[in-house]
């Protein structure tokens, strides 16, 4: 990868954020964690970002106003969203809201990295 592409995780468990970054950044990618959406939006203000990965449910702003307020400021950025509380309506939300992707948590890094490479049209 020549040109580092930068990845914004929310999510409020630490775990999940620090597993994440630790992975990604091994692929090469610029990768800033937070626990709640409302610095993450922000930090968008100042800093361009290539994709965001989002928890759905977290307090204050949620993974769906994440999603709202990113596709409409910035509709270059895919938008992946996970989340401990998937169901066929969450999906579908997000589908309409347009999310580049949907996973359950525990998320499978390997699903995710696939997903994220997907979203920047980088060759598997």
């Amino acid at each position: 990868m020549n040109t580092p592409y930068r990845i914004m995780i929310i999510d409020d468990e630490k775990i999940v954020g620090d597993m994440a970054k630790l992975s990604l950044e091994q692929e090469g990618y610029e990768v800033e964690t937070f626990l709640n959406a409302a610095p993450a939006l922000e930090r968008l203000q100042t800093l361009p970002f290539d994709v965001v990965v989002t928890d759905y449910k977290m307090k204050g702003i949620d993974g769906m106003e994440v999603l709202t307020t990113v596709k409409r400021l910035y509709p270059q950025i895919k938008v992946i969203m996970i989340t401990a509380f998937a169901n066929l309506d969450t999906a579908i939300e997000a589908l309409r809201g347009d999310v580049h992707d949907f996973f359950p948590k525990p998320v499978k890094i390997k699903e995710l990295k696939a997903s994220i490479r997907k979203a920047l049209n980088i060759p598997a």
